[in-house]
């Protein structure tokens, strides 16, 4: 495994764990020299975790939407920072250049992302694998509605168990080493980039 794309708040959140969280995950990910692809930004958690990779000598791929640049949001100090016109462009290019994912606490943009790449797998367009890194329970509501959808019928329990929860940033990463060993490269309608 030589990347994992990485779904984040653009705000840091209410409470420090969160950050400290994501500079964890980000250091670790350097030690271990998995690249960081990520939505670019400089500001919230996605700041975080870019400049923790940095720090410790790793790789940070940002894809970022020309709108954001032009907020000043961009993170500049990249290996590599790639500007899209879409956010639909930008999941693509992220979802290309990942083998693996991982949400970390965040709002609507990163349950959209973590969410759609769900989806992919489930419809079998990539079988990469998926993980939620449950910061301080982040996550544990999120999973609540995931188990009330299996009960009514509309999420299938073995999708279920195909995704990584975990709170401890290194095993979350040897979690997802094990599940990325196992899945493959393949894709029914994406070039890989």
């Amino acid at each position: 495994m030589k990347s994992i794309g990485v779904f984040c708040g653009a705000n840091a959140g209410g409470s420090e764990v969160y950050r400290e969280a994501a500079a964890k995950l980000g250091g670790l990910m350097a030690e271990q020299s998995i690249a960081l692809v990520f939505g670019g930004g400089k500001v919230g958690l996605m700041g975080a975790i870019a400049d923790a990779v940095l720090a410790g000598g790793g790789k940070a791929i940002g894809v970022i939407p020309q709108s954001l640049v032009d907020r000043e949001v961009a993170h500049t100090g990249l290996n590599e920072q790639h500007v899209v016109q879409t956010m639909h462009e930008r999941k693509a290019m992220m979802a290309a250049r990942s083998d693996a994912f991982v949400a970390m606490p965040g709002g609507f943009g990163t349950f959209d992302e973590i969410c759609e790449i769900i989806t992919w797998n489930q419809l079998d367009i990539i079988r990469k694998p998926v993980a939620f890194f449950n910061v301080n329970g982040f996550y544990d509501k999120f999973f609540e509605m995931v188990d009330h959808c299996i009960v009514e019928g509309f999420i299938k329990e073995n999708l279920r168990e195909k995704l990584i929860v975990e709170s401890d940033a290194e095993v979350l990463l040897q979690k997802v080493k094990r599940f990325a060993d196992e899945a493959s490269d393949y894709w029914i309608d994406f070039k890989r980039i």
